[in-house]
């Protein structure tokens, strides 16, 4: 019997941070900090008689976005009316785009735990106002109109995706590159960024995709993973008993865990796409294409290209580095201040990484924490020129450069760490290790090279952590080797 393989698409929605709303000079604001209602116009609110004017800015970010894609900008844009009617929907249609979209046929390139990387494609991605938001209680239901209106960019994939990790890479891939270009903050908690997944399942040998269901407004990547995971084994199941998949709009329950149907699916056509009136067709030069990709930022893909080529890194590590904006910006002024890029790497992703989590920091609010990447330079800086070895700075400076917010070489000065290369303290140290430990020489002797390393650890405790490990380990041997005549 055939396999059961999952076939997922994606649609993310993003608002963009422009200074005011798509069609109208109301101000975008944090919907959740601020008070409900208290950003709203005339259009907002869906008043007979308004007219909307397009937000150029808006375009302009939606046509960052569709570059730093890899899709085609069609010359000829247009808004269309969605007409539904819900209460968070005061016009009692959506503006939004159909049948010529701001961007198509574009792709992202994800890599894969595996080490293998994947071309996920991009059918378009089109301009609309954001809904506004609707709280639910026990007498019925609040609406703040604070986002309606809010710029948001759909961007819908193919159904090139066949796995909730593969699902995963994307999502987080997609959100890197918005937070590259500055267009969105990528905060999920807050619905600025939100995913709704088309999953379907399919037998190796089945020549045609079988009904698909959508998830709506995940507002976590994790959730989106398990959701997923959820719904394909559920439609399995049914396929599996003899029943069929209905096309349905789907919602995750956090608390309980699971798929709950919401509504059966609406066909396009039931939104009765029609031109939006009120709004011109939007000609988009090949000159303002042009200007536009000439103020991108460099992207994770040639940043980590860059590391990589330039900077000597491995893959992993420059996958990890580029992630995030703000950590690749704090590991290239670590590297600006003269420090070799594979300690400043495995410095960051290692014990900053480490001591981060332990603080409940999330990475990509790296710029914010106590130990700037000045301050990390001036550490690395310690241990590239011997003034204290590794293990001194990862166990004991930087935890307290944490803690105090004092700078690498004020709390070595102040508490003596600097590392010991005295050649003749070393010596002394080796010795007298070497006379209270007869039994370890001994072994080492008989043909135990392995029992070194016991004896390496107790000549550096007998220097309290602070000797020169280049140098016991350069006479360590010798000394050891002597000892055969």
């Amino acid at each position: 019997m055939s396999q059961w393989r999952t076939v997922i698409g994606l649609e993310v929605h993003a608002e963009l941070e422009t200074e005011s709303k798509m069609f109208s000079p109301c101000p975008v604001v944090d919907s959740v900090m601020t008070e409900p209602n208290a950003a709203v116009d005339p259009l907002s609110l869906g008043m007979p008689g308004t007219l909307p004017v397009i937000n150029v800015q808006a375009i302009e970010y939606g046509i960052m976005v569709g570059l730093a894609l890899n899709c085609e900008i069609p010359p000829i844009n247009q808004f269309a009316r969605k007409n539904y009617f819900y209460p968070d929907l005061p016009k009692g249609y959506q503006i939004s785009q159909y049948d010529r979209p701001l961007a198509i046929n574009g792709f992202v390139n994800i890599e894969l735990e595996d080490g293998s990387s994947k071309r996920i494609h991009i059918r378009r991605a089109h301009m609309e106002e954001d809904t506004g938001k609707l709280t639910h209680v026990l007498s019925g239901s609040l609406v703040d109109y604070n986002r309606a209106g809010v710029p948001l960019l759909e961007i819908v994939s193919e159904p090139d995706i066949t796995s909730a990790a593969e699902a995963e890479a994307y999502a987080r891939k997609l959100r890197s590159i918005l937070r590259y270009l500055g267009v969105n903050s990528g905060d999920m908690s807050k619905g600025i960024l939100r995913f709704e997944a088309n999953v379907s399942v399919m037998r190796e040998n089945d020549t045609a995709y079988r009904e698909r269901t959508e998830i709506k407004n995940l507002n976590s990547i994790r959730n989106m993973v398990k959701a997923i995971e959820y719904e394909a084994q559920r439609q399995i199941r049914l396929y599996q008993r003899g029943d069929t998949v209905k096309p349905a709009t789907l919602g995750w329950d956090e608390a309980a865990q699971k798929i709950t149907v919401q509504r059966y699916k609406e066909r396009a056509d039931e939104y009765r796409y029609f031109p939006e009136p009120d709004l011109p067709i939007v000609e988009v030069s090949r000159e303002w294409v042009r200007d536009i990709e000439a103020s991108l930022p460099e992207l994770p893909d040639a940043l980590r290209r860059r590391f990589i080529q330039e900077l000597g890194l491995s893959p992993y590590d420059a996958g990890v580095l580029t992630a995030e904006r703000s950590v690749a910006e704090y590991f290239q002024d670590i590297v600006a201040a003269g420090i070799d890029a594979k300690l400043a790497a495995n410095w960051i992703t290692g014990e900053l990484f480490r001591v981060m989590n332990a603080n409940g920091i999330e990475r990509e609010d790296i710029a914010d924490i106590p130990i700037s990447a000045s301050d990390l330079a001036g550490l690395l800086s310690l241990v590239e020129n011997g003034t204290i070895n590794q293990s001194t700075a990862r166990k004991q400076v930087l935890g307290d450069m944490w803690d105090s917010g004092k700078a690498a070489e004020s709390i070595v000065e102040e508490q003596g760490l600097a590392q010991i290369s005295d050649l003749a303290l070393i010596e002394a140290s080796v010795d007298k290790v070497l006379r209270a430990n007869d039994d370890l020489v001994q072994r080492f002797l008989a043909g135990n090279d392995k029992v070194i390393n016991a004896i390496f650890g107790r000549i550096m405790a007998e220097l309290r952590g602070k000797g020169d490990p280049s140098i016991v380990r350069r006479i360590l041997p010798e000394k050891l080797e002597s000892m055969r005549e």
